[in-house]
């Protein structure tokens, strides 16, 4: 457990929604709910007044939307990560929400237990997903791995090799050993792969990049 706990604003335009999951989220002693908005004026406003450590963002949200908001806060709010949480069960929102800088995507039918483990990885630095959201992450990587030009393009040519090794089993000293490299450089471009790919753990990686014909 964090020894600070982690810091959230709820922005929902439904306040019985909202009182339902600052009751839940506040009975966790993980968590702080720091305040509740129901705009995307108002969670921009909050984000830099109250600097909360996760935005749980409702994407329609009166005025600004929850996207346009995210990258607001994205882009602005640093130590601030947003975790989109919504009725659009519609992967046509989800890739321009990741876009906009969001850490999380998650469907409102999560069960609190989802909605609190999402955001303590976001919290550690990772990404998360619910399981439908986590169907539409593997069908986006299918599809843009089967064009015919490099897989995972937007990698750079280091990272896809960092990305080979990963398949191949090889652990960060190894791939360091392999890459004449430091380990902390290593770590740095895992990082960035992840990130760029909206993963959260290596099996995860290694997984995609066999899938995309990536290791031996």
């Amino acid at each position: 457990m964090d020894a600070v706990r982690t810091r959230v604003l709820i922005a929902d335009d439904h306040p019985l929604y909202r009182s339902g999951l600052r009751g839940a989220l506040g009975a966790d002693p993980r968590f702080e709910v720091v305040g509740e908005v129901g705009t995307g004026t108002d969670a921009i406003a909050a984000s830099h007044r109250l600097r909360p450590h996760v935005v749980l963002m409702d994407i329609a949200v009166p005025g600004i939307d929850g996207i346009s908001a995210t990258k607001a806060i994205a882009g602005k709010c640093q130590g601030t990560d947003v975790v989109i949480l919504t009725v659009l069960e519609d992967s046509e929102t989800f890739l321009p929400a990741m876009r906009a800088g969001a850490r999380g995507y998650l469907l409102k039918g999560s069960g609190v237990d989802d909605i609190a483990r999402a955001v303590g990885t976001v919290r550690r630095g990772g990404v998360a997903f619910g399981p439908v959201v986590s169907e539409w992450v593997i069908d986006h990587l299918k599809d843009t791995h089967t064009d015919g030009g490099k897989p995972f393009p937007e990698l750079t040519d280091r990272e896809r090799a960092v990305l080979e090794l990963i398949a191949d089993g090889r652990g960060n000293d190894a791939i360091a050993y392999d890459l004449d490299v430091s380990v902390k450089t290593v770590r740095n471009y895992v990082s960035r792969i992840f990130a760029k790919l909206r993963i959260v753990e290596r099996g995860e990686a290694a997984m995609y990049a066999r899938r995309a014909g990536l290791g031996s």
